[in-house]
């Protein structure tokens, strides 16, 4: 009983941490954007990321970014599970085996 609540901890916070590191790389890649757009002459480059950044989101959205991201964060969270699933699996295998 405790290798499957060690199992289902372990699951749970790979769910919770794969869903918010694509939210913390984009928010984190706008706002340095925003940090280096603050330099004269790098406002027009750093704009034009922002927006290809925001488009590429809302593809994912149905035309809301913020949609998007969540859609790629519960990707993430979904695949981070099934990764965790299968490496606890494998524990699983390589322990009886040995």
């Amino acid at each position: 009983m405790t290798i499957f609540i060690n199992f289902l901890r372990s699951l749970v916070l790979t769910i919770i941490f794969s869903f918010v590191a694509p939210i913390f790389f984009v928010g984190g890649g706008l706002l340095f954007l925003s940090l280096i757009g603050s330099f004269p002459g790098l406002q027009e480059l750093t704009e034009a990321i922002a927006t290809e950044i925001i488009r590429f989101l809302a593809t994912f959205g149905s035309g809301a970014p913020l949609r998007g991201l969540f859609v790629i964060s519960l990707t993430c969270s979904f695949v981070g599970s099934l990764f965790d699933t299968y490496v606890y699996y494998r524990y699983q295998i390589l322990r009886i085996d040995s």
